[in-house]
């Protein structure tokens, strides 16, 4: 299957809202979803789209170019979903790819991403694409 990657204008952000909404289910609206983005867009945050045959969103990857001491230039991950009936379909690597070729594009030291403990199918996907699990990452509510 040929699938088609491509960066998501600001205008397009709601052609995300059904897929992040599947990662993000606190997002109830596509207006919210569109508002954070937004204020997300102004830090540097961007979306790529993979479609299907038809034209229509079937994975999402949002990501953002950062530089910090442990990791240098960098593209990091925020959010990478596939709609439920797309899953297998290869829409998410096809991400990926897109991904690691915008972060040579920019020059950047590699890719960056982290993912839920329970996301078995994306481990395997991101050991196979050549990621690596260097450290455990922590959060704390305030």
């Amino acid at each position: 299957m040929t699938t088609t990657v491509a960066e998501l204008a600001a205008e397009d952000t709601a052609l995300a809202f059904d897929a992040l909404r599947e990662l993000r289910p606190h997002l109830t609206s596509a207006d919210e979803f569109v508002d954070l983005v937004r204020a997300q867009r102004r830090e540097g945050y961007r979306i790529a789209a993979s479609f299907d045959s038809a034209g229509r969103v079937a994975a999402v990857a949002g990501f953002r170019h950062v530089t910090n001491l442990y990791a240098g230039p960098h593209l990091y991950v925020d959010d990478l979903i596939t709609l439920p009936p797309a899953r297998g379909q290869g829409h998410a690597g096809a991400l990926l790819r897109w991904v690691d070729e915008e972060a040579r594009r920019l020059g950047c030291a590699g890719v960056h991403l982290d993912s839920g403990t329970q996301r078995h199918d994306a481990h395997r996907l991101y050991l196979s694409s050549g990621y690596v699990i260097p450290a455990f990452h922590f959060s704390k509510k305030l």
